[in-house]
């Protein structure tokens, strides 16, 4: 079966203010982990950004980067967006089926949003899907503290049959690409 690795929205503006995401630089090590053997044994790496005009995350604003720490290939790609769902009004789909990609491993921010939304669209249109637990995050919100959402997102999203593809949640260091 053949992989791709998506990293959602790991963006300067989201990852550098105070306060930061949940273990933001635990996920960022993880993430790097995640990639890194992908592109070792030669797997798509596709980096999500999400962009509004007007904000932080305007496209090629300094808050619209990459967040630095992350390690970039240069056979990586590039999806840019503008919801949270990754495949919405992108070419990420065409993306996969150039590489004849089945399934997905799934990193990035945030948790409740774009990662929910991109694993759930995935499935949807047919991908099995690999959520890192370890590396997504999100911010504490008033109701729910960071770590419980992420928590809560491992547990449920991997219980979800009706899409027909597995959703299924790994750590990064049991992530296996053979």
């Amino acid at each position: 079966m053949s992989f791709a690795v998506l990293v959602i929205d790991v963006q300067s503006g989201l990852f550098d203010p105070e306060p930061r995401p949940f273990e933001a630089d635990v996920v960022v090590k993880n993430i790097n982990r995640v990639t890194a053997a992908a592109r070792l044994v030669g797997k798509p790496v596709i980096f999500i950004q999400h962009e509004k005009a007007g904000t932080v995350l305007e496209s090629g604003a300094d808050g619209w980067k990459l967040q630095a720490n992350l390690e970039i290939g240069d056979t990586d790609h590039y999806v840019r967006k503008t919801t949270p769902d990754s495949f919405q009004g992108t070419d990420l789909q065409q993306l996969l089926a150039d590489y004849g990609v089945e399934s997905l491993i799934v990193c990035g921010y945030a948790s409740e949003f774009c990662v929910d939304t991109t694993v759930r669209r995935a499935a949807a249109l047919g991908f099995s899907v690999h959520i890192v637990k370890d590396a997504h995050t999100t911010h504490d919100k008033e109701h729910m503290e960071a770590a419980r959402i992420r928590e809560h997102h491992n547990k449920t999203l991997c219980n979800i049959r009706s899409f027909g593809p597995e959703i299924r949640t790994v750590s990064s260091d049991g992530i296996s690409f053979s």
